[in-house]
C-alpha cells in the first residue's frame, strides 16, 4: 500500500511572520512534522508543498522532498487545504507516481510524532473509510454558550442550563494536526466523506494563531516530552 505525506507550508504568514519556519523550542517548527512523518516509516514520500524557496530549502535540510513549488493559484488566502492536496497528487501523477493513500500534516503541529502517525494510520486502514481526522474534545460544553443581545448576556440554549456537564453530548473539533484520505476519495467534498476520528488529549493540541498561542504551545510541548 503506497502512501504520501503532504506537509502544507505556504509562505507569507501575516499574524506570525515566517510562522512555518519560526524556531519552536530551538528548531524550525516545520521540522517536527517532517521528522514525525519520516520516522513513522509509513510513507513512500514525505513532501512539502510550498510557494517559498526559503521554506523549501529548510524542508529539504530536514529530509523532506520538494520536487516542485506550489502554483500561484493555490498560494493565495482563498486556496483550501484540499485544493493543495489535489494539486500535489495530480503533479505526482504527471511525474509517473501514484499513491493509494494521502496524509496531510500541518507544518505547525509539533505535537505530532511518529507513534501517533503509525497508530492513527493503522486505525484508518482497519476501519476502511474515506478519511480520518485528528480531533480534540471541546474543553467547555458548547451547549452552554452565551450570546450578547442588546448588551445583555443570555444563554443561547437556556434549556441546557440545569443539565449536568456529564449529561450533555460530547462535542469535538478539528485538532489541526493531521488527516488521512483514500486517494480515490479526494474528489469528494470533505463533508460527504465517511470519516473516523482520532481523538487527541487537550494537553497535546494547541492552535497557534498569535504569539501568545506560540508560548502556550511551547509550554505544552515541553510537558509532553517530559512525561
Amino acid at each position: 500500500m503506497s502512501a504520501i505525506a503532504i506537509i502544507t507550508a505556504r509562505g507569507g504568514s501575516k499574524r506570525i511572520p515566517r510562522k512555518n519556519i519560526k524556531k519552536f523550542c530551538g528548531k524550525p517548527i516545520i521540522s517536527y512534522s517532517v521528522k514525525a512523518a519520516i520516522d513513522s516509516g509509513i510513507f513512500d514520500s514525505v513532501m512539502v508543498s510550498t510557494d517559498s524557496e526559503e521554506i523549501a530549502d529548510i524542508a529539504r535540510k530536514y529530509g523532506a522532498e520538494v520536487p516542485f513549488l506550489r502554483s500561484k493559484k493555490n498560494s493565495d488566502d482563498f486556496a483550501t487545504t484540499m485544493d493543495v492536496i489535489r494539486e500535489v497528487v495530480e503533479r505526482y501523477k504527471d511525474l509517473g507516481e501514484t499513491f493509494e493513500y494521502v496524509a496531510c500534516i500541518y507544518p505547525t503541529a509539533p505535537f505530532v510524532n511518529a507513534s501517533k502517525l503509525r497508530d492513527s494510520y493503522s486505525f484508518f486502514l482497519e476501519k476502511n473509510v474515506d478519511a480520518l481526522t485528528s480531533v480534540v474534545p471541546f474543553s467547555f460544553p458548547p451547549q452552554r454558550a452565551f450570546v450578547i443581545e442588546k448588551d445583555l448576556l443570555k444563554y443561547k440554549w437556556p434549556e441546557n442550563y440545569p443539565k449536568r456537564s456529564q449529561d450533555l453530548e460530547r462535542f469535538y473539533h478539528d485538532a489541526g494536526q493531521f488527516y488521512y484520505y483514500k486517494t480515490d476519495c479526494l474528489l469528494k467534498e470533505v463533508a460527504e466523506m465517511v470519516q473516523v476520528p482520532y481523538v487527541l488529549p487537550e494537553t497535546e493540541v494547541q492552535d497557534i494563531d498569535n504569539e501568545s498561542d506560540w508560548v502556550i504551545a511551547e509550554m505544552k510541548y515541553r510537558m509532553m516530552v517530559e512525561k
